[in-house]
């Protein structure tokens, strides 16, 4: 199994000071920085092959990576038109995505607990699997994922007022493909791109995948597992005062 995990982005919505300006997977909470809180869950997950998908400031990240000294080290894929939406960068790791194996598809700027890792890889693949929180602030900046079934048939921030489905929740932005998936996915992704809608979120090729019903999905629950996506300066102070002291302690990384 491949992690991709997305830190290309510049997060211009944080607002950080010019003087202060960094990836947000660099970002620390308890003294560690987001980027190295994937890297353990991930490794105590048995998940060693990391790609970073990486553009603005990447240096910065790159030497984060020399700091911890941590091996295997990961693979650094570049995006130099970072601030163009994420499908391109989903777009320059298409090999990552494409050389065989389930592949985690992970967004940077998430603060959250190791059961939400768990629920991810669990179970030996193939799997294609999307994670749902059911306990979600409504309003227009989640990614809402609706449920028919048992069967996702949206992944959107702005739902259509006729949809019909059995649960509704917010997407954590982890997920789990198979090797035939992750091929489709970059195949929706090189479309996107040629058809000058490079600037468009991921999500929106994800979108296209679920709803084209050509793979099979499970979906996992991780309502009451604590996470923040860090989009903006008030997600900061959450995640420090509110979702950090939730966590479960982060075991030591296994040799």
């Amino acid at each position: 199994m491949r992690a991709i995990i997305l830190a290309a982005g510049r997060g211009l919505r944080l607002q950080q000071a010019d003087d202060r300006q960094m990836p947000k997977c660099l970002l620390q909470f308890g003294g560690m920085s987001l980027l190295e809180r994937h890297l353990r869950m991930l490794k105590n997950a048995g998940i060693d092959e990391v790609v970073l998908a990486l553009g603005y400031r990447h240096e910065r990240v790159e030497a984060e990576l020399d700091r911890l000294n941590w091996q295997p080290r990961p693979e650094i894929v570049l995006n130099p038109q970072f601030e163009l939406g994420s499908v391109l960068t989903v777009h320059t790791v298409a090999d990552a995505m494409t050389r065989g194996g389930d592949v985690l598809l992970m967004d940077a700027d998430v603060l959250y607990d190791e059961r939400i890792t768990s629920a991810l890889v669990a179970g030996a693949g193939p799997v294609n699997r999307v994670l749902i929180d059911r306990d979600f602030e409504a309003g227009e900046e989640p990614v809402k994922l609706c449920i028919s079934g048992g069967v996702p048939i949206e992944l959107r921030k702005k739902l259509e007022p006729e949809l019909r489905y059995d649960t509704i929740g917010e997407s954590v932005g982890f997920f789990r493909f198979d090797q035939a998936a992750a091929r489709r996915l970059a195949e929706l992704v090189a479309q996107y791109v040629a058809s000058d809608r490079a600037n468009l979120p991921h999500e929106e090729a994800v979108r296209d995948l679920l709803r084209e019903r050509s793979q099979i999905f499970d979906v996992a629950d991780v309502t009451g597992a604590p996470w923040i996506e860090i989009d903006f300066p008030i997600d900061v102070v959450r995640a420090a005062h509110e979702v950090l002291p939730q966590l479960e302690p982060l075991s030591a990384p296994k040799q």
